[in-house]
């Protein structure tokens, strides 16, 4: 279902994110247009591998279908991380999103001996917090003005799980 992103998925996933523009824009940072080329998409890859960002492409058969990333990782007494993802617009519903968190849940816990997976959403997006619900997370409060989307900060609804 999951498999890290390589160099060669360039192409594909800046394809995939180009035809997901609009759908990806209510949700997410406001992207320049560089970011859609496969350029671009080769470079994040590259630079993420090396800076503890976990990027991994949720897969549809052998087609990558969206993207599931573990991030913000906290050592020492906290044991932490947070995982973000999408899936493309016409495969939504279809359970990949549910089964993407699962496994990089599993992946945080086993192989990264976390405790505690992060995740967090916008308010009115409800299919996300219904994924998060069906993967074992439980919601734990409202972040206001948590993260900036298209230049207005918004609030999000903060889930979390535990290992164990």
């Amino acid at each position: 279902m999951i498999r890290p992103l390589r160099p060669e998925d360039a192409e594909e996933l800046a394809a995939l994110y180009l035809a997901n523009r609009d759908f990806l824009a209510p949700f997410e940072p406001a992207r320049p247009p560089e970011f859609f080329t496969p350029e671009t998409q080769r470079g994040r890859i590259a630079a993420r591998a090396d800076d503890g960002f976990h990027q991994f492409a949720i897969l549809d058969g052998d087609a990558i279908a969206g993207t599931i990333s573990v991030f913000h990782i906290v050592r020492e007494a906290l044991q932490s991380g947070t995982v973000g993802y999408w899936v493309d617009r016409e495969r939504n519903g279809r359970g990949l999103a549910t089964a993407a968190v699962e496994e990089a849940v599993a992946y945080m816990f086993g192989e990264l001996g976390l405790h505690r997976a992060e995740a967090g959403t916008l308010v009115e997006n409800v299919p996300s917090q219904r994924v998060l619900e069906k993967a074992g997370f439980e919601r734990i409060g409202l972040a206001r003005h948590y993260l900036r989307i298209n230049g207005e900060w918004r609030d999000f609804l903060l889930f979390q799980r535990l290992a164990g």
